[in-house]
């Protein structure tokens, strides 16, 4: 008798006793929109195209119980996504593009907006691209004198508490760019913002030497999985 042999995870045969429960999930949310379907439900449509014979259900519901809600999902690392019980590359390449259209919706908002005059959109962002990363990253928005974004850029990724920044290679780039002012951006892993006393004065050191040059640092932002933090704000800086 020939060996048995076991299909991926994701491509297990099963009977397709789910087609009737994905219609009704298709036209719900075609006739209610997106906020009539719970986290798992959207989850569970996202994986549709990764498990197309597959009850997606289980599934979206392991990973939000790990990982605790949609957003912490997509941007889960893959090595934390792949110890999950029956997920395979389908299914973390789904999942992993849609982190990716969230960012660049997001990129798409600031880039067509005055950044200052969208401060909500700069820190969805932020959120969106740093948030829920496994490692601190110190990132760059480089603003022209319409307040503008020219470019953003990561200038450093570092370990889960520590990135080092050199303030004079920051304002090497700004001049690079040509740019009139900066927003620094950077996560804190933990999930709490609040800034350290590190990040404070690695932050006055830019704007020191960034002011001769005419270069305003607009603030320092600090997000995490708890919220955020601006240092502007908090009258730091």
């Amino acid at each position: 008798m020939p060996a048995r042999t076991s299909n991926p995870p994701d491509q297990a045969a099963e009977t397709p006793h789910y087609h009737g429960h994905r219609e009704r999930l298709r036209e719900r949310f075609h006739a209610a929109g997106p906020e009539a379907l719970s986290d798992y439900e959207l989850l569970e449509m996202a994986l549709f195209p990764a498990l197309p014979r597959r009850d997606t259900k289980p599934l979206a519901k392991a990973l939000l119980k790990t990982f605790g809600s949609f957003a912490e999902v997509i941007h889960a690392p893959v090595a934390r996504l792949r110890e999950i019980d029956g997920i395979g590359e389908a299914s973390i390449n789904q999942i992993k593009l849609l982190a990716a259209a969230a960012h660049r919706v997001a990129k798409g908002e600031i880039r067509r907006k005055v950044a200052l005059s969208s401060w909500n959109d700069v820190i969805d962002y932020c959120r969106s691209g740093m948030a829920f990363a496994d490692k601190e990253q110190f990132r760059l928005l480089f603003l022209d004198k319409r307040n503008q974004l020219i470019a953003d850029e990561i200038q450093q990724t570092g370990t889960v508490d520590h990135t080092p920044v050199y303030p004079r290679e920051v304002i090497k780039r700004a001049l690079e760019l040509s740019a009139t002012a900066l927003i620094l951006v950077h996560n804190h892993p933990s999930g709490d913002p609040t800034p350290s006393q590190a990040d404070i004065q690695m932050t006055k050191a830019i704007v020191e030497i960034a002011r001769p040059l005419g270069i305003s640092v607009h603030d320092h932002i600090i997000v995490g999985k708890n919220g955020h933090a601006s240092l502007k704000g908090m009258k730091l800086i």
